[in-house]
C-alpha cells in the first residue's frame, strides 16, 4: 500500500472541500429552502466542493515533488539559517 504524508494544512483543505462538497449535496436533497434556492445553492456548493477537490487529489496522490520542497532542503534551509 502506497503511505502519503499531509500536513495539517491539507488535511484541513481536503476536509473542507469534502464539507463542502457534502453541504452542496445535502442542499439538493433538502426540501427546507424554496425549489429555485435550494437549486442554486446546491449546484454552487457541490461545484465548487467538486472543482477544489481535483487540484488536492492530483497533490496527494500524484507527484508531489513537483509541488513541495523536500524535507532536506527545509533542513539544509533552516541549518544555513541558525549558522547566520
Amino acid at each position: 500500500m502506497k503511505e502519503t504524508h499531509l500536513t495539517v494544512p491539507e488535511l484541513m483543505l481536503v476536509a473542507g472541500t469534502r464539507a463542502i462538497l457534502g453541504a452542496g449535496i445535502g442542499l439538493l436533497l433538502a426540501n427546507r429552502l424554496s425549489v429555485d434556492q435550494r437549486k442554486a445553492a446546491g449546484w454552487a456548493l457541490t461545484l465548487v466542493g467538486a472543482l477544489t477537490t481535483i487540484p488536492l487529489a492530483l497533490e496527494v496522490f500524484g507527484d508531489r515533488s513537483a509541488c513541495f520542497r523536500s524535507e532536506t532542503d527545509e533542513r539544509d534551509e533552516v541549518q544555513e539559517w541558525q549558522r547566520a
